[in-house]
């Protein structure tokens, strides 16, 4: 058989794979479709989506900022802090169970895994799911929210030290160990001046989601802007709900600007 036959037949059998992946995921969504019970478009959707879009248009700016009560400007800057916070507990969380689930760091298989199997665990985990459970041990408010967040976040940091900690060099590691320095040694000086940009750099990738996650569970009661989101539009007051909407927009984009522009600097 020529070069040319066999080189044919490795393209058929490949479109032949292809072809199966893609029919199995037809099959798939076919069946997931099915499964869906379609009872219409309810009456009111049409007057709702309306509203929304005369709030967008003709939003209430007298809820921006009020002297007297709350206004969206507390509410942004609630959901900033609570932002803010998760992140730090996340950082002070994910460092060591980070290194825990490094293997080149670790002396076996065993300990790297269950290192891994421990942020496994916490990734699987939705912020919300902990903001309601949260909210059970110390009540409704911004305080659960802020630990659904630093709990919730630690898992996917963790995963992603552990990853730059993998990726790193280990000469300037080995250079310290062979000149007596122990372990303490070998992390400060040879582990983090290499990890310390990559750490930073998935960590505001990071709060950039905590900054998004920190609005939403505001409609269960964690706290934020999404408690005076989920009031307005329990009271149909569309043109609050379009003004507290921009204000979200704003900020989520102002924070990705930011985050993004020092993640360029440091990488």
């Amino acid at each position: 058989m020529s070069q040319r036959d066999q080189l044919k037949k490795a393209r058929a059998r490949k479109r032949g794979k292809i072809a199966l992946i893609l029919i199995g995921l037809i099959a798939i969504y076919v069946w997931a479709i099915s499964g869906i019970e379609f009872r219409g478009i309810q009456e009111t959707a049409g007057p709702v989506t309306k509203n929304i879009l005369k709030g967008f248009i003709s939003p209430d700016w007298s809820y921006v900022y009020s002297p007297d009560g709350e206004d969206l400007i507390r509410g942004l800057l609630e959901t900033l802090a609570i932002a803010i916070a998760g992140i730090f507990l996340s950082i002070i969380l994910a460092v060591p169970v980070g290194l825990w689930a490094a293997k080149n760091l670790s002396k076996s298989f065993i300990t790297s895994q269950s290192g891994k199997g421990v942020l496994s665990f916490f990734r699987t985990l939705p912020d919300i799911i902990l903001a309601l459970l949260f909210i059970k041990v110390v009540g409704p408010g911004a305080f659960a929210g802020m630990l659904a967040l630093g709990i919730g976040a630690m898992g996917m940091l963790g995963k992603l030290y552990a990853e730059e900690v993998e990726a790193m060099d280990p000469g300037p590691v080995e250079s310290i160990a062979a000149v007596g320095g122990n372990k303490l040694q070998q992390l400060a000086f040879g582990v983090i001046p290499q990890v310390l940009p990559g750490f930073i750099s998935a960590t505001l990738y990071r709060f950039e989601i905590n900054m998004r996650s920190a609005a939403t569970l505001g409609l269960i009661g964690a706290g934020g802007v999404g408690t005076a989101l989920i009031f307005a539009i329990q009271g149909r007051s569309w043109d609050r709900v379009g003004i507290i909407l921009i204000g979200i927009v704003v900020v989520v984009l102002i924070v990705d600007l930011l985050s993004s522009a020092l993640r360029k600097k440091i990488t």
